[in-house]
């Protein structure tokens, strides 16, 4: 079977290898099946093996939905009552776990810093010393709307300091980065299929504290699908999610837990940072400009600033890019205009050599001048 295969800049979906999605190809089965169930256990043991957590005190929680649908599991299902939640909002995804807490009416303190550098950790201490109500602290490892990296394993020691359980959204990381649990102080971390683990869309998980979920079967249940200690108590004691999964993506997903252990940790983790780095090269050969400072990004996304000139048009770039196989997105930076590459994917240094090639030309197309300029 031939499938054209497009390069994919954009943060999620990520480009897939063939073998991911012909994996989906499979006879019919009923998802109540012992031979399915054992599929999921495997599948479960396999993701709380790639951020190095001890099966006998982590374990995953498989979902069916985006990422966004494990921000509001964790959310809604791991604060007592009575208890507050402290979000560090510095980007769109942090914001929108803000935006959950206001729409199940969480009691929640919201400490907000700029888009553009990472939060300063004396005012989250001061926060959690001033609230001593706070139970659960959340961050966003990879705000993926800039790249910007947050340092995760320095809010989780904050949060554990003051007895607070640590949720780190590393949606945009998880089998990118190399994650340790332990090290990192996480007592959850979640993410989707689509992304760094390079399966399909439709499935999701959190990866957490066995004894922390059990705990919460006594919180307030604030939703019937997206309650936490609901479905992993299903898993564990049935094996089977407690409503219908995504049967052919979680095939998928298997198959690409192979392949990410067939390439390994380390070595995976060295193509993203090279891929990266050819995103970089080729942007300062154009003359654009990046929104993070290197140091304080997390090495797979680039939040580019679009360039003053009345040539510049994202819609027009992008069109012509996508028409030859290859797809850019635009940014999630404020009021800022900003588009993004990410480094993300089955894919390598060639690629983004032949993506910028194409860029060269829709600028060409679109009169943009090269190098580009900005007023400031």
């Amino acid at each position: 079977m031939t499938i054209k295969r497009n390069i994919l800049l954009n943060p999620g979906p990520a480009t897939t290898t063939d073998t991911v999605k012909l994996a989906q190809v499979v006879p019919d089965i009923c998802p109540r099946e012992k031979e399915f169930a054992g599929l999921m256990a495997g599948l479960r043991q396999e993701l709380v093996r790639v951020v190095h957590g001890d099966a006998e005190k982590y374990t995953a929680v498989l979902l069916c939905g985006s990422g966004t649908l494990c921000m509001d599991v964790c959310l809604n299902s791991l604060l007592p009552e009575g208890k507050q939640a402290l979000i560090i909002n510095n980007g769109a995804y942090s914001a929108r776990a803000a935006e959950i807490c206001r729409y199940y009416g969480l009691p929640h303190v919201e400490l907000k810093f700029p888009l553009d550098r990472p939060p300063d950790l004396a005012a989250v201490e001061r926060s959690l010393a001033e609230n001593r109500g706070i139970a659960l602290v959340y961050a966003t490892h990879n705000e993926t709307g800039t790249g910007l990296l947050n340092p995760i394993s320095a809010i989780g020691a904050l949060a554990h300091r003051y007895g607070a359980v640590f949720v780190a959204d590393t949606t945009s990381t998880y089998a990118m980065r190399p994650i340790s649990l332990e090290a990192e102080e996480i007592d959850f971390c979640m993410a989707s299929a689509q992304k760094g683990l390079m399966g399909m869309t439709g499935l999701s998980f959190v990866i957490g504290r066995r004894d922390l979920i059990e705990a919460s079967r006594n919180y307030p249940r604030r939703s019937y699908y997206c309650n936490l200690w609901r479905q992993y108590d299903c898993f564990e004691r049935t094996g089977e999610m407690e409503f219908t999964p995504p049967v052919q993506t979680v095939y998928a997903a298997v198959q690409a837990m192979k392949e990410y252990w067939a390439e390994g940790e380390e070595a995976k983790w060295e193509r993203h940072t090279r891929v990266m780095e050819a995103i970089h090269r080729g942007l300062e050969a154009l003359g654009f400009q990046e929104l993070i400072r290197r140091e304080d990004q997390a090495g797979l996304v680039a939040a580019v600033r679009c360039p003053d000139d009345p040539g510049w048009s994202f819609e027009a770039v992008h069109d012509y890019c996508y028409a030859r196989g290859f797809t850019i997105y635009p940014g999630k930076a404020g009021t800022a205009g900003t588009f993004r590459l990410c480094a993300l994917g089955a894919i390598d240094t060639p690629d983004i050599e032949a993506f910028f090639q194409v860029f060269r030309a829709a600028l060409a197309q679109c009169g943009v001048s090269v190098p580009v300029r900005y007023k400031d």
